[in-house]
């Protein structure tokens, strides 16, 4: 019970601390919001002769790429409060060593949701429509939130790893990248050579991208689910420990 009170009290800090920040807000909407602007106006014709079309597909695939965008911030941020002194003061302090952790990590996840929300509502004014249902598309929604912040424990390693804001940010964008571009989210795998398809076929990002697509069009989910389930439990056993660890470690 002490745990639990001590990560609801981080999550309550890092939430006041986005409302102290409303630039910080703004920049997370206006990014996933241009991306869905050009991808789908830009390269829409192109891929798919229609850009309404085109969105249909895009969309979902963006929802996710997102929130994987977004929890490098938890790196980042960590990096920073490293930087600051903030950790050492946290350290002090008689609270769970996981709280920290876990207060930015779901604290990021609160703020995907909202992203989530307003690129919904954008993809709605240029005609993505949800063909399965609100309750089988929130399903998704839940399913991309659960990604997030598993891949959030990553950035909270990394993050806790190189102790730097600047380096935290261009770590992050190393591995986000390939993973990314290499995957479902902007063109059917089938398209891509043989070598780079095996890779997107079992991409994680491409299992929960296929699984949230599907829900939003009415398509069989199949074996994605559970892919993308395992992919989130595998790496939260491997890297929930590791940053934990990683924090115990600082200055010590």
């Amino acid at each position: 019970m002490h745990t639990i009170s001590d990560i609801a009290v981080m999550v309550k800090r890092n939430l006041v601390r986005y409302k102290r920040l409303p630039r910080l807000i703004v920049f997370s909407f206006i990014q996933p919001v241009m991306f869905v602007l050009l991808f789908a106006y830009v390269f829409g014709g192109a891929i798919n002769h229609s850009s309404k079309q085109y969105i249909q597909f895009l969309l979902p695939g963006i929802i996710v790429q997102t929130v994987l965008f977004g929890s490098m911030q938890t790196g980042v941020g960590l990096a920073e409060d490293v930087t600051h002194g903030l950790i050492d003061r946290f350290r002090s302090l008689p609270m769970a060593r996981a709280a920290v952790l876990a207060g930015r990590t779901i604290s990021e996840s609160v703020r995907n949701l909202f992203v989530i929300i307003i690129m919904v509502i954008v993809g709605y004014i240029i005609g993505f429509r949800i063909e399965h249902g609100w309750f089988n598309f929130l399903l998704g929604v839940l399913l991309t939130v659960l990604f997030g912040f598993a891949f959030s424990w990553v950035s909270a390693a990394i993050g806790l790893a190189v102790k730097d804001v600047e380096t935290a940010q261009s770590a992050g964008f190393v591995w986000v990248f390939p993973l990314a571009f290499a995957s479902s989210i902007f063109v059917p795998t089938a398209t891509l050579p043989k070598v780079l398809k095996a890779f997107a076929n079992h991409n994680p990002i491409s299992y929960t991208v296929n699984v949230v697509r599907a829900l939003s069009l009415g398509q069989p989910v199949g074996n994605n689910i559970w892919w993308s389930l395992a992919w989130i439990v595998g790496i939260l056993i491997v890297f929930v420990p590791l940053a934990v660890n990683r924090y115990r470690k600082i200055n010590s």
